[in-house]
């Protein structure tokens, strides 16, 4: 613009020496298509111009000062492009020619109103933005529902499977594979919900099978009380119907009868010694003594017994004092049931031999007999309540079929093992292996030894029961 005016000026002066503005520069300033041509095509805003001079203090610091009437002004008329819109802004900028001369001339252009890309440029970003961010939503919400999803799953199978099992479905278990899914916390709870719900479950079975075999029993004990009730009923009625006239047959009855009071007795007795081994409520009497004089005394005591049945009995004792912790009643009432089992199933002229060995870790009591041997097939049941297996005959009554439950009860609670060997017509052997000291081992909870069993082709010489 200041060029353009210098250039127009006939004089080479923007402002002449008597403050004028050169009259060919006015001429150009008022041409209203020279400043539209400038508005329109070059500063696309409204244009003004002062021409004035330039003035300076005393410092020096100079200011502009118009020429009164010098004011030109043109107009922006073209219509904007796409994209543009007028902004309420303003530019000031001044042109000084230095053009040697005073005054010095000085012009200043205002551009006021510009047509800019700027309300469209904020627009498009503004744009940008919100999809941006409706984008990011999007993102956001699907990531949030995508870890919501994986950390709730497991959170809400556990609850299905906790509920299930409320309802008893015991059997129900958080897939491991569906827990890794989660974070680690997730995962350690749903493993520890599974461990325990197989514990809960091994729980559930052990009171399951508790309550069918306590059922079992009692079906049991009303079975075998129900036997010598009903002969000594009978034998009361006889009496009472004319048969105590008859000493003979009065005599008769009343043998029958003490025998099934013994009997009678027998079983509640053994009845009390199982339920007390089970419940707990009978402590042992531990002590280091030495393990013979329990064995030979229980030998002892059925000495009588072996020779009214024509047994050989003997017992093989080591020579040094055998000490390990031990309750000797407790001994002794599992070294008599089984000598008891291996007399009564023993035929007269066979032989019954109990040995007491010493062991790297305790003591073994091996209980060996030459009778009619126990059936294959009976070996894995021999040690349940009231079970005397399936070959009966005389010896069927006269026995509980507690005894061998009562020794596995006793030799469990001294944390040792029983087993058997035994094969038909040739004989059985029991071997009760005990610890040096209970307390070193799970009381209760020692496994017990599989039944090992040995089958030969063997008549059977005698319809007699198994040695239980």
């Amino acid at each position: 613009m200041g060029v353009l005016a210098r250039n127009e000026s006939s004089t080479g002066r923007i402002v002449l020496a008597d403050g004028t503005v050169d009259p060919s520069v006015d001429r150009l300033l008022r041409n209203p298509a020279f400043l539209s041509a400038i508005a329109n095509r070059f500063a696309l805003a409204d244009v003004r111009v002062l021409v004035g001079t330039v003035v300076r203090d005393q410092v020096d610091i100079p200011s502009f000062a118009g020429i009164p009437g010098a004011a030109y002004a043109g107009q922006l008329t073209v219509e904007p492009e796409i994209g543009q819109a007028r902004e309420d802004l303003e530019q000031i900028a001044y042109y000084e020619p230095n053009d040697g001369f005073y005054p010095e001339s000085a012009i200043q252009v205002t551009l006021a109103g510009p047509y800019t890309l700027r309300s469209s440029t904020i627009n498009a970003i503004t744009g940008l933005l919100v999809i941006g961010a409706l984008v990011g939503l999007a993102v956001a919400v699907i990531v949030a529902a995508y870890l919501a999803r994986r950390f709730t799953t497991p959170l809400r199978r556990l609850t299905v499977a906790s509920r299930e099992m409320a309802a008893g479905e015991m059997a129900q278990r958080v897939p491991t594979a569906l827990a890794e899914t989660g974070s680690v916390e997730v995962a350690e709870l749903t493993r520890q919900f599974n461990a325990m719900a197989v514990r809960i479950a091994e729980s559930m079975e052990i009171i399951r099978r508790d309550r069918d075999r306590s059922r079992d029993f009692l079906a049991d004990v009303s079975h075998e009380l129900r036997t010598p009730i009903a002969a000594l009923r009978t034998f009361n009625d006889l009496l009472r119907e004319g048969a105590v006239e008859d000493p003979v047959a009065r005599d008769e009855f009343l043998e029958a009868s003490a025998q099934q009071i013994d009997r009678l007795d027998w079983l509640s007795q053994n009845l009390l010694e199982l339920s007390k081994l089970d419940s707990g409520l009978l402590q042992l009497d531990l002590r280091p003594d030495d393990l013979r004089a329990a064995v030979e005394s229980a030998v002892q005591q059925a000495e009588a017994a072996a020779r009214k049945r024509g047994v050989a009995l003997s017992v093989v004792l080591p020579d040094r004092p055998l000490r390990i912790r031990h309750d000797p009643l407790r001994i002794g009432q599992v070294v008599s049931n089984l000598v008891g089992n291996a007399l009564k199933f023993t035929p007269r002229g066979g032989t019954v031999t109990v040995t007491v060995s010493s062991e790297r870790t305790g003591a073994r009591i091996v209980v060996a007999d030459t009778g009619i041997g126990i059936d294959a097939t009976e070996l894995p049941y021999i040690f349940e309540r009231f079970y005397r297996g399936s070959r009966s005959n005389e010896a069927r009554g006269s026995g509980s079929g507690l005894g061998l439950a009562i020794v596995r009860s006793i030799v469990d609670m001294h944390g040792g093992r029983i087993s058997v060997e035994s094969r038909l017509g040739k004989g059985t052997t029991f071997s009760v292996t005990l610890p040096a000291d209970p307390r070193s081992v799970a009381v209760g909870t020692a496994d017990r030894a599989p039944v090992r069993t040995h089958v030969t082709d063997v008549e059977e010489s005698s319809p007699a029961d198994p040695p239980l």
